[in-house]
């Protein structure tokens, strides 16, 4: 079994149980105890759990999100850099969806393209859209008041109505053995089905968003474009061949 595997099931059995043993995980992964220690250091190492005696516990803080507020004024100059880039990959006649988000919504007053369809989660977003005068439709479903993000089972019906030609999503965190990640597993659903529906997926962060991991996870980073305000350095070599990104500060 490769590394990221284990990884991927040693997080997985954290997130249903909250702790989990170290003979527990030798009988899951079939592997002997020093292998699974080392597994344990790394992931340790990375922030994504918290080595007790005899195994692990998750670490607490991954599923906590910031509110609206809370986000609007945070890396405002790098939000701006992907909002305006992401703006300009839409083109007349396309049908999108924009995902609730800080960075998504910076985009709306650079949308340029004219006769667009947009489908949104995001309660800010429409009457950001509706005031540029944006054929617009806003997903049903149970609205999460710190976020103003609809999420949940109406909101995923709703999204089989709509297929796109590209959609626009946020991430709190993107990492190479985990991928894009939200604090919210209803939220990521969301995004999970957004991306599913679309010929092509859009994925915008800022550059404080690279190796940071959050509770959920979406897809793999070579799934979608990442928008970013830049690539960090450090990061370039480890993203790989397949990590597809546009930059708008370098």
């Amino acid at each position: 079994m490769l590394t990221e595997e284990r990884y991927r099931m040693i997080l997985e059995r954290l997130q249903q149980r909250g702790v989990v043993k170290l003979q527990e995980l030798v009988e899951l992964l079939q592997a002997s105890e020093s292998t699974i220690r080392r597994d344990l250091v790394d992931l340790e190492a990375k922030n994504l759990l918290k080595r007790v005696h005899g195994g692990a516990s998750l670490v607490s803080h991954k599923s906590i999100e910031l509110g609206m507020d809370e986000k609007t004024f945070k890396n405002v100059q790098e939000k701006t850099a992907a909002a305006i880039l992401a703006a300009k990959q839409l083109h007349d006649g396309e049908c999108i969806y924009l995902d609730a988000g800080t960075t998504t919504l910076a985009m709306i007053p650079y949308i340029e393209a004219q006769d667009i369809t947009v489908v949104t989660n995001g309660l800010s977003h429409v009457e950001a859209l509706v005031s540029k005068k944006i054929r617009s439709y806003l997903l049903g479903g149970m609205m999460k008041p710190h976020t103003k993000a609809v999420i949940g089972s109406i909101a995923l019906q709703n999204m089989d109505n709509f297929r796109f030609d590209k959609s626009f999503l946020g991430t709190n965190g993107l990492d190479m053995a985990m991928g894009y990640t939200t604090p919210d597993p209803e939220e990521a659903l969301i995004k999970r089905r957004a991306h599913q529906l679309s010929g092509q997926t859009y994925v915008l962060a800022d550059s404080s968003k690279f190796g940071e991991i959050a509770f959920a996870k979406l897809f793999n980073l070579e799934e979608a474009t990442l928008i970013t305000d830049r690539v960090p350095g450090e990061y370039r070599k480890w993203l790989g061949p397949k990590f597809k990104a546009i930059e708008g500060l370098k």
